[in-house]
């Protein structure tokens, strides 16, 4: 498999012309001339003499009476309706997704949007018919170089990279980068690969090889696929990206409290141990576990209201308190994997407003979330390390011969 990925790579990446923007350079296929012959468009008909009207489907509307608003009689909706069948499942549409109604004399279409790529025709005139169809996705390789003046977000997006490679950086480093403490000049430079529709970045596929730098040290991210299910994003040396622990639990706003042992509590005013990270957050807001691991518990605790215990191993046991609720499934014997909602922000128990009361022990022993020493993954298997080197080295000199200096 690998061999046949690095041959694919060099290949297409050696093959592809690159554009340059300011902090990212663009690869883009050489278009190819073909000789044009007469078709219908994608949607399956001619809307150029058409008037277009576009409009939302209204909180409960169903499909006979979005069909009969547009300006077809009702009995033809209910046939048509009829015509659907296993086309399209009437009662799965949507409020607020975009609808355009054509008209010519009469209403001719109706094109209903499931999502960015997926529509289905309603042929309201003569003979009633219904269609799917998928707008064209184009899939090119691309190489973003971004370094951090601002934030993650506002420099990517000004370099002209899609804002969705954060989000695929933020998965890939979750374990080794802490995206809330960015430096000024840290820099991020990824080859990757995306899909888009109509000029709009819908989707960042892979990534095939990154590197994070911040000041003398750099953390490179090659894709290598062992076949086992198990981590794709690997360092040079073999170390596996993922650690055995996220950074954090959740997506808060802030840290309300740290870790003390000589902390006056809000409520009772007393001087006791606070051997745990409040995150504040809104209630609601989604609690993941930080790894692998078997629910100890999940239920109520004095003064910690609503709480889940993992244990994650023989030494680590992490805690969640104050919840608002539990995630489906979450009970005393439970197996969750790491990300796994298993519950949700709330202020249960004694608590001044909603926050995530966080803890970790380590061998039954406190330890400060916000200095857990995360033992890695394993590495990668022996048998497999050769060819990890081949696949650094290729994308190695891929992306060393791109860098603007």
């Amino acid at each position: 498999m690998a061999k046949k990925i690095l041959e694919y790579l060099l290949v297409s990446l050696a093959l592809a012309v690159v554009t340059v923007l300011p902090g990212c350079r663009n690869r883009t296929e050489a278009p190819v001339a073909e000789e044009e012959t007469p078709s219908l468009p994608p949607e399956g008909f001619i809307a150029d003499s058409l008037e277009v009207v576009e409009g939302k489907v209204k909180e409960g509307e169903t499909f006979t009476a979005l069909i009969t608003r547009l300006g077809m009689d009702q009995v033809q909706a209910l046939n048509l309706a009829n015509k659907c069948d296993t086309i399209f499942d009437v009662r799965k549409m949507r409020s607020g997704n975009t609808v355009k109604a054509y008209y010519g004399p009469a209403l001719e279409y109706v094109v209903y949007e499931h999502d960015k790529i997926r529509r289905t025709v309603f042929k309201t005139s003569d003979s009633l018919a219904v269609w799917n169809f998928s707008r064209p996705v184009e899939t090119t390789r691309e190489y973003a170089d971004v370094t951090i003046s601002s934030s993650l977000w506002n420099d990517m997006t000004a370099a002209g990279a899609p804002t969705l490679l954060i989000v695929s950086l933020s998965e890939i480093y979750a374990w080794s980068v802490d995206f809330f403490a960015l430096q000024k000049g840290d820099r991020f430079k990824v080859l990757y690969e995306q899909s888009s529709c109509d000029g709009e970045v819908i989707a960042v596929d892979t990534v095939y090889y990154a590197e994070f730098l911040s000041g003398e040290t750099m953390v490179p991210a090659i894709m290598y696929d062992q076949g086992d299910g198990g981590n794709r994003y690997w360092k040079q040396d073999g170390e596996s990206l993922r650690k055995a622990f996220l950074k954090a639990p959740l997506k808060f706003t802030r840290i309300s409290s740290g870790f003390s042992y000589n902390r006056r509590h809000p409520v009772t005013g007393k001087v006791r141990p606070h051997t745990a990270v409040d995150y504040a957050a809104p209630t609601g807001t989604p609690v993941m576990t930080i790894g692998d691991g078997t629910v100890l518990s999940a239920g109520w605790t004095n003064g910690g209201g609503k709480t889940v215990k993992i244990r994650h191993n023989s030494s680590y046991v992490t805690s969640y308190m104050h919840l608002s609720g539990y995630a489906k499934g979450i009970k005393e014997g439970a197996k969750v994997r790491q990300g796994d909602v298993i519950g949700y922000v709330g202020a249960t128990g004694v608590a001044t407003g909603p926050h995530l009361d966080f803890r970790v022990w380590k061998d039954g022993t406190p330890v400060n979330p916000l200095k857990l020493d995360s033992p890695s993954d394993d590495p990668i298997r022996p048998e497999n390390r050769a060819a990890l080197d081949s696949t650094f080295a290729l994308y190695k000199h891929i992306i060393d011969s791109l860098t603007v200096r």
